[in-house]
């Protein structure tokens, strides 16, 4: 053994100590498969880092490039047709061997986890976050729901519920006939109702054009005869057919539960579903605050 390994491989001896020095020092349980496992990896890497790193490096000084040389050449400098050096070829096998057994035997599924933890700890809190407020009255639910709507629905719709300029939806007015046409023309199929998939272009040209207008204009007025293809869905008054369907005659709380549960493409883009961030009476608290930004009940 050469000098230059001795004094790598003593250098890597030092770092083992000083990380054992600090292990020691922060009072860490070795006893832990995830504690142990993670210091026999960092010994493992001290060592073969330090030590494939000297063998390389007194290789350079000492080896001279030899076997047959490829054709192939870029700018006069060619590659050699040799295999693939041993120590490379048997480190790399040894890895894929590890991760298999680290990813099927021996990582520690059963052990402590943090996350785990942090997500038995949310579903608790859930429970009884539900129990405690199962009967919230209104003035209850709408502080609640502010709170809601400004962390999670403001920064698409804005803090009022105007939709910034068109940006989003506007919970402070009806819905535009621009975005009534748009349903009209491509349908919906994503929120779930009882009723199912609205097929596009249940409507064309001018009755188009006078089912959105009337819809848009909050359904005041005389109805179009070319209503009648909606209210087969919706109900001559639009409320949705006792849930069956969706109320396009006003935000109610059983179409604010579907559009957050589901998500919903529309013609100003596409609203992720927020089904995993919200808890039922925070939907409900939510859908009772969206209600007095301008629709009311």
């Amino acid at each position: 053994m050469n000098a230059l390994m001795i004094k790598a491989l003593a250098f890597s001896a030092v770092l083992i100590g000083a990380t054992l020095a600090v292990v020691k020092s922060m009072n860490i349980d070795l006893s832990d498969p995830i504690n142990m496992i993670t210091m026999i990896g960092a010994i493992a890497i001290a060592v073969l880092t330090f030590g494939v790193s000297a063998k390389y490096i007194n290789q350079m000084k000492t080896d001279t490039a030899q076997g047959e040389l490829a054709e192939e050449n870029w700018d006069g400098i060619g590659e050699y047709k040799n295999e693939l050096p041993g120590g490379w070829a048997y480190s790399f096998l040894g890895t894929m061997i590890w991760a298999i057994w680290y990813w099927t035997i021996g990582y520690p599924v059963n052990s402590f986890s943090q996350i785990g933890q942090w997500n038995e700890e949310v579903k608790a809190y859930n429970i009884k976050f539900e129990k405690t407020n199962k009967n919230a009255d209104k003035a209850t639910l709408t502080e609640m729901g502010e709170s809601i709507f400004l962390v999670q629905c403001a920064p698409c719709h804005g803090s009022t519920g105007d939709g910034l300029s068109g940006k989003a939806h506007d919970f402070t007015s009806r819905m535009s006939k621009a975005q009534v046409l748009d349903v009209i023309e491509k349908g919906s199929d994503q929120l779930g109702y009882a009723m199912g998939a609205m097929p596009p272009m249940m409507a064309t040209g001018q009755d188009a054009e006078a089912i959105a207008a009337y819809v848009a204009g909050g359904m005041k007025g005389e109805q179009p005869a070319s209503f009648g293809v909606c209210a087969g869905c919706h109900g001559a008054d639009g409320k949705g057919m006792g849930g069956t369907a969706p109320n396009i005659a006003s935000f109610d709380e059983d179409l604010i539960v579907h559009v957050v549960k589901s998500g919903k493409k529309g013609a100003l883009g596409v609203m992720p579903a927020f089904h995993d961030r919200m808890t039922p009476v925070q939907t409900k608290a939510l859908a009772t605050y969206i209600k007095t930004l301008g629709q009311g009940e």
